[in-house]
């Protein structure tokens, strides 16, 4: 019944439709048209009306010429000509469109508000000696709260337990948990991960890092003006030409030949009109842009509206998160360096021996890298916070950790080279260095050949923002070919570094996938989510979505959107091209009904089996692999390969 009732024009509209054409078709009431007109009408109506109720109000507003007379003006004419099924289609068409444009709006928005809804509604607060669960919204600045483990902290405050392991890849992006001291900020939304902590509250529930996410989403989607889309150009030209030229038809010849026969001039007027009825570009322009949808959905992507099968075409900056974006948010082992004598495989099982009760991520890389061996039994084992862990094993005092850790034991490092892109775990026994394991975040197998492919397409300027240190992302920019890379950075400094980006003559995008990337991801000209592991509220503010969460995904997209924009031009200019063609000779008085027809009707049947190019080309929904150094370049491909990303 919800259903009937959100779609009810269109519910109507569809069965007067399918009624009509079963009577008219009917061989009791063949050549019967007062039978089947009114169910005809009766279904043009129920679509129809509301968009004529738009043109009137449009008219009142000072726009005459907009897209809803124009839709009026090609299903009026379809009628004028006998094709009433086809003027009733454009409309109901046209409608659903509309819901569709609406729903996309209303998703996103709902998302956005479950993401708040999600915000801790209980709080832990300590009282006048004993604790009191209450609403975030009424603990006041400078209250004591407490967060159990796997609880998320409800509001921003520091922390005064000594110390504390948080995951707070919600609001940072990044996958590692991140230590806190006492006296260090705690911020809402973040998950306590290990024991029971205490913060102190310094904001309010309206003020967190997690309401702010909200504000930035709302803020970007009202500056975010919808693309103005074709047809609405379109209309504001060929639709007053139209009328002007049939109106001039009628009565200048008054004042030019001899013998004026109004009836004779008016029919060539009406010939004129039911040409210039813009039922097929109405129907094959939609329908090139739908074929660029459907082709795009059949490799992997998703775009929610035509219009940023145009916007990406033009995009020529692209920002894009590190972490799920361009790596796998997963660690790995890269090498391992042992130093004074000591073998590889028994140094990673010092350092596992000590990691096996940690489920911090980096711990998890050097267990997984042990192969399944055995290890040592650790006694007094102890954890150094935010900077690693020491044990006894075998009698030996064992320290692994970062760098703090071994000057805090005073112990110095044999080699300077560990300040690049890695995390770097360094391990000594009773005093003495003897290696360092380095540890990275895995960059996906497609990415450098989606970076190279997106510089071939005019993104002329591809900049990475991270959570990450800014080492780690230099890193991963220089062996990607990033232009630029800013890592330390929480949502607001994402956000602030593509609204300076943004201006009136610009198209910039935005590819990313967790939670703090959504309000950037609104924000953009072109938001781009990673479909498979990102968040529902990134997923729904995006403009498009790469369901396979390939980088190499958002060239072919481009590559989509400009042999879109080619077909759908090419539709333009065969059927303005004909019907300007007939024009002349309906006003010359050579052209018939006849021709009138098929610049119509024939002219829409071309354009829409040209529109259908576009779902063949694109229907290998097959992908290159990186080892394959046959990739053709991804503009003058045929159509075999949409660009240098698949084959």
């Amino acid at each position: 019944m919800l259903f009937l009732k959100k779609y009810k024009e269109a519910v109507v509209s569809s069965l007067f439709l399918a009624a009509a054409l079963i009577v008219e078709h009917a061989i009791s009431f063949s050549g019967q048209a007062y039978v089947y007109l009114p169910l005809y009408g009766f279904s043009y109506l129920s679509v129809g009306g509301p968009v004529w109720i738009k043109a009137y109000n449009s008219i009142k507003n000072g726009t005459i010429f907009s897209e809803f007379l124009l839709m009026g003006i090609a299903t009026a004419g379809a009628f004028a000509i006998g094709e009433y099924a086809e003027g009733v289609a454009v409309m109901l068409f046209y409608m659903i469109g509309e819901y569709a444009q609406g729903n996309a709006v209303h998703r996103a928005r709902r998302s956005i508000k479950s993401l708040v809804d999600q915000q801790p509604n209980i709080a832990t607060v300590e009282r006048n000696g004993s604790t009191k669960e209450v609403h975030p919204a009424t603990v006041k600045s400078g209250e004591i709260i407490q967060v159990k483990p796997g609880e998320k902290v409800p509001l921003d405050g520091k922390l005064i337990t000594q110390k504390a392991s948080l995951n707070t890849a919600a609001l940072t992006g990044e996958s590692k948990p991140m230590s806190k001291e006492a006296g260090e900020e705690v911020w809402a939304g973040s998950i306590n991960r290990e024991t029971p902590i205490r913060v102190e509250v310094t904001g309010g529930y309206e003020d967190t890092k997690l309401a702010n996410i909200l504000a930035m989403v709302q803020k970007a989607a009202k500056r975010k003006a919808p693309t103005q889309r074709f047809i609405t150009k379109f209309a504001r030209t060929y639709t007053p030409f139209v009328v002007w030229s049939a109106a001039a038809l009628t009565f200048l010849p008054y004042l030019i030949v001899e013998n004026y026969v109004f009836q004779d001039w008016f029919y060539r007027a009406l010939i004129f009109l039911v040409v210039s009825c813009p039922c097929g570009l109405v129907i094959s322009i939609p329908l090139g842009y739908f074929g660029g949808i459907g082709a795009a959905s059949r490799n992997g992507i998703l775009f929610k509206g035509s219009d940023f099968l145009d916007q990406l075409r033009k995009m020529k900056t692209l920002f894009m998160d590190k972490t799920g974006t361009l790596t796998e948010a997963s660690f790995e082992v890269e090498q391992v360096y042992p130093v004074n004598g000591y073998d590889k495989e028994e140094l990673i099982k010092l350092a596992a021996s000590l990691e096996k009760q940690s489920t911090h991520p980096i711990a998890k890389a050097i267990l997984n890298h042990t192969n399944g061996q055995s290890l040592y039994t650790v006694e007094n084992q102890q954890e150094i916070s935010g900077k690693g862990l020491q044990g006894i094993i075998n009698q030996k005092n064992v320290v692994v950790g970062n760098r703090e850790l071994l000057k805090e034991f005073g112990i110095p490092l044999t080699a300077n080279s560990w300040d690049d892109a890695y995390t770097y775990v360094h391990v000594a026994e009773d005093g003495r260095y003897i290696g360092t394991i380095s540890i990275a975040d895995q960059i996906k197998e497609d990415s450098k050949q989606a970076i190279e492919a997106l510089h071939k397409l005019g993104v002329s300027h591809i900049i990475m923002l991270s959570g990450d240190n800014q080492q780690i992302v230099d890193h991963i920019a220089r062996e990607l070919g990033i232009d630029n890379a800013y890592g330390d950075l929480l949502p607001d400094d994402k956000y602030a570094h593509v609204e300076r980006a943004l201006g009136p003559n610009k198209t910039v995008g935005f590819v990313g996938d967790g939670v703090n990337d959504a309000p950037v991801i609104t924000l953009a000209d072109v938001g781009i989510a990673m479909g498979g592991i990102g968040s529902d509220a990134t997923i729904e503010t995006a403009d498009v979505v790469i369901q396979t969460d390939q980088p190499s995904k958002i060239p072919i997209a481009i590559n989509i959107a400009h042999f879109t924009h080619r077909v759908v031009w090419q539709n333009i200019g065969f059927a303005l091209g004909i019907k300007i063609f007939v024009m002349i000779l309906a006003s010359l008085g050579i052209a018939t009904m006849w021709e009138a027809i098929f610049a119509d009707v024939g002219v829409a049947l071309i354009a829409i089996a040209n529109a259908m190019r576009i779902q063949n080309k694109y229907s290998d929904n097959s992908f290159w692999s990186p080892s394959n150094s046959d990739r053709p370049d991804p503009i003058d491909s045929e159509p075999a390969a949409c660009c240098s990303t698949c084959q």
